[in-house]
């Protein structure tokens, strides 16, 4: 129920805001591969989000296909994945290595879904079965997973997060260009917020 009554909420952001943007050049997101859409689309949706959260799961497997469908895959939104581990360590922190590990082989977004599409559920010793089930080179993998590589990376994204005002998963930024903030909302609030925004918006 919460996952078809928040797309509704952003397909109408977004649909309302489409109408009123004009064709401009890319955003100054950088394309590390944890990117999806066109470089070019008018509106960018950032997620903050952690592997084992229950409402990231939500997000992942009720909202995200219809978004994917109507706004990323049309070339309207571009959809841009940022990690906020909600633990220092433990299965979180691993499982967004792991998806790290695995874009630095091309294949980041394969890891994020299998990882995803495990319900949360996750242990540490998933993670290199995964590797091999999507074809990355498993002892490149093993070897940038076992030294966690990216984990500093992965914490700045949190402290980005946590700039926004987000403390907790998932949490949403959504701009257009230039660069503008269009709204700033965590999943369970969205709901409310988001009309909020959008009332904001067109005074």
């Amino acid at each position: 129920m919460m996952g078809a009554r928040l797309f509704r909420t952003v397909a109408a952001l977004l649909l309302l805001f489409l109408v009123h943007l004009t064709q401009a050049g890319a955003g100054s997101v950088t394309d590390d591969g944890r990117i999806r859409g066109r470089a070019d689309a008018p509106i960018t949706l950032i997620e903050y989000s952690d592997f084992t959260c229950g409402y990231c799961v939500k997000f992942f497997k009720e909202t995200w296909p219809r978004l994917q469908a109507k706004y990323i895959d049309a070339g309207k939104v571009r959809f841009v994945y940022r990690d906020y581990p909600r633990a220092d360590q433990g299965v979180g922190v691993e499982a967004a290595v792991a998806a790290r590990c695995a874009g630095a082989q091309g294949r980041y977004w394969p890891m994020h879904d299998r990882l995803f599409s495990g319900g949360g559920r996750l242990d540490s010793g998933s993670f290199k079965g995964y590797a091999k089930v999507i074809g990355l080179d498993q002892t490149a993998f093993a070897k940038c997973f076992d030294e966690r590589q990216y984990l500093e990376s992965i914490f700045q994204d949190r402290q980005e997060a946590n700039r926004w005002g987000f403390h907790g998963t998932p949490g949403f930024i959504l701009t257009s260009l230039p660069r503008r903030l269009i709204a700033c909302w965590p999943l369970p609030r969205a709901p409310r917020e988001l009309p909020r925004s959008l009332m904001g918006r067109r005074r």
